[in-house]
């Protein structure tokens, strides 16, 4: 008889511990993916790259806009592209157009510093993105071209430390 009841109780409990048990893993992803956010240059509606195509740096070797229309977001994040066919590549294969440093300027990560950047201002080296500041206080890729392998290797370092990455 008691075990009869502990049976019953059981099946009667464990829809409610399995949907509890989601819950509380949704919520932890939930809060762990808006932290991770909190490192990367993003704009409203966590748009990266002020709305440029990741695809066309690496596929075309230029600036591209993208569009709303075709849009794709990946690990939380928004990404614009001016085609089908570029937002195909990236959804098929995401961690090889991702910007570098989470798109802030890469000489300034280099300093350990998150600066914004000129979309139209970058450079692609062994297939990552690298995005620069280009403004009123100069061109960030001047001074990155000076020594590339050293401030990349400063500017990965910073942005593990940033990044928890």
């Amino acid at each position: 008889m008691k075990s009869e009841i502990s049976r019953r109780s059981f099946v009667r409990y464990t829809p409610l511990l399995v949907l509890s048990s989601f819950v509380l893993l949704h919520s932890a992803a939930s809060a762990a993916e808006a932290s991770d956010l909190k490192q990367y240059n993003l704009g409203a509606d966590k748009l990266a790259l002020q709305g440029f195509d990741p695809v066309a740096y690496m596929a075309q070797g230029k600036a591209v806009k993208g569009s709303k229309e075709n849009s794709a977001a990946h690990a939380g994040v928004t990404y614009w592209f001016s085609s089908a066919q570029n937002k195909a590549l990236f959804v098929a294969s995401p961690m090889k157009y991702l910007p570098t440093y989470g798109g802030w300027c890469a000489t300034a990560m280099a300093k350990g510093e998150k600066v914004e950047i000129d979309p139209q201002n970058f450079k692609v080296t062994n297939g990552r993105l690298f995005l620069f500041y280009k403004g009123l206080w100069g061109n960030a890729r001047k001074d990155w071209d000076k020594d590339e392998p050293a401030q990349t290797t400063k500017a990965d370092s910073s942005w593990k430390k940033i990044s928890g990455e």
